[in-house]
C-alpha cells in the first residue's frame, strides 16, 4: 500500500507512519517540517497546509490511502482536492459530541454545530469540536466509504499533553496518592500504538464508517490501581477539590483524567464494541503505564502535567484534617 500521512511528526500521526513502515508499506509524510521528525523509512514532502499543495505531492502521484488528523476545515478541503482518489481515514475526536454527559456514539449522540471556517490560535473546545465536525462532513461527502474515527483520551509514550504521564511517573509510588472523585467514576483511555495500528488496518482494508476510537470503559479506581499497584489511593471528593481550585483534566493546577460529574459522565464512557468489532485491539493499562514510565525515564524533556507533589501533599493534609 502507498500511504500518505498528513503530518507524521507528532504523537499519533508519527506512530501511524511508523506502524505502516513496520508493515512494509510505502509511506509518504506531508508536513511543514517544523515540529519534530518523521520516523525512519518514510519519504517527506514539505507542505504548509495553509497553502496549495506542492507539485511533488500531486503531479503523477498515486496513493492508496490517506490518514489525516487535521482540525482546520481549509486544510482538509485542500487535501481532498489534492488526493481525490484515495481511501481516507480521518482522525476526529469525541469532542464533536454536543453533550459531554451523554455517552451516545455515532448516529445517536448529537454533534456540535459545524464550524466551516478556521478558528484562530486561541480556539475554544467548542470551536475545536465544531471544526472537527466540519472536517468529518467534508471527508464523508467527498470520499464514499471513508472512515472517521473519534478518539477519546489518547495516552502512551510520546504524549505531548503530559496527562497520562502524571500517573505513569508515579507508577512505583508506595505512599499516599491523591485519587480524584469517586473510584466508581467511569473513564477510558486508548494507547496511541493501538489506535495507530487500527488506523493502518482501516487503511489497508479500505474500511468505512464512523467509530468512537476508544478503549473499554472502566472505573477510575481500576485504572489507577493498574497504574499505581503499590500506592495507597486516598479518594478525595469532587466538592473538596473544586473548593480548593483544583482543575480537572489538564493544566498546572489540574489532576489529569479526572472530570467533574455528572456534567462529564459520558465523555469517557463511550461504547468500544463497534471499534473492537472493526479490528481495534487494545492493551491493558498496566502495559501502557510501564511503557510510558520507560519513555519518561529516557526523555528528561518529556512533559508531565498536573499539580506538584507539594500541592498534592497540602491537599491530602487538609482533606485528612476534616476527618476523612
Amino acid at each position: 500500500m502507498r500511504l500518505l500521512v498528513l503530518g507524521g511528526t507528532q504523537f499519533l500521526s508519527r506512530e501511524v507512519a511508523a506502524e505502516a513502515v513496520r508493515r512494509g508499506h510505502d509511506v509518504v509524510c506531508a508536513n511543514r517540517g517544523r515540529s519534530g521528525s518523521v520516523p525512519p523509512g518514510v519519504r517527506v514532502v514539505r507542505w504548509d497546509r495553509g497553502e496549495e499543495p506542492p507539485a511533488e505531492l500531486t503531479d503523477g502521484a498515486s496513493y492508496d490511502a490517506v490518514v489525516d488528523v487535521a482540525r482546520h476545515p481549509s486544510h482538509v478541503r485542500r487535501a481532498l482536492a489534492a488526493v481525490p482518489e484515495a481511501h481516507w481515514v480521518f482522525v476526529s475526536t469525541i469532542s464533536v459530541y454536543a453533550d459531554d454527559a451523554d455517552p451516545a456514539g455515532p448516529g445517536a449522540g448529537p454533534l456540535r454545530p459545524a464550524i466551516t471556517e478556521d478558528a484562530g490560535a486561541t480556539e475554544s473546545v467548542d470551536a475545536y469540536g465544531g471544526m472537527k465536525v466540519a472536517c468529518e462532513q467534508l471527508v464523508l461527502d467527498a470520499v464514499p466509504g471513508a472512515a472517521v474515527v473519534r478518539p477519546g483520551l489518547i495516552v502512551g509514550p510520546g504524549d505531548p499533553s503530559g496527562r497520562f504521564a502524571y500517573w505513569a511517573r508515579r507508577s512505583t509510588a508506595t505512599g499516599d496518592v491523591l485519587a480524584p472523585g469517586a473510584p466508581s467514576d467511569v473513564v477510558q483511555v486508548i494507547d496511541v500504538r493501538d489506535l495507530a495500528a487500527w488506523v493502518v488496518t482501516l487503511a489497508e482494508d479500505r474500511t468505512g464508517g464512523v467509530y468512537d476510537a476508544v478503549g473499554a470503559p472502566l472505573p477510575i479506581g481500576d485504572l489507577l490501581a493498574a497504574c499505581l499497584p503499590d500506592a495507597n489511593l486516598v479518594w478525595v471528593d469532587q466538592e473538596f477539590l473544586e473548593s480548593e481550585g483544583v482543575q480537572p483534566w489538564a493544566g498546572p493546577d489540574g489532576i489529569p483524567v479526572w472530570l467533574p460529574r455528572p456534567a462529564y459522565d459520558g465523555m469517557l464512557a463511550h461504547d468500544a464494541a463497534p471499534a473492537l468489532a472493526a479490528g481495534l485491539v487494545t492493551r491493558p493499562p498496566a502495559e501502557t503505564t510501564r511503557d510510558t514510565r520507560a519513555w519518561l525515564d529516557a526523555d528528561p524533556a518529556a512533559r508531565i502535567a498536573g499539580i506538584t507533589a507539594e500541592r498534592e501533599a497540602d491537599l491530602l493534609s487538609r482533606w485528612g484534617s476534616q476527618g476523612f
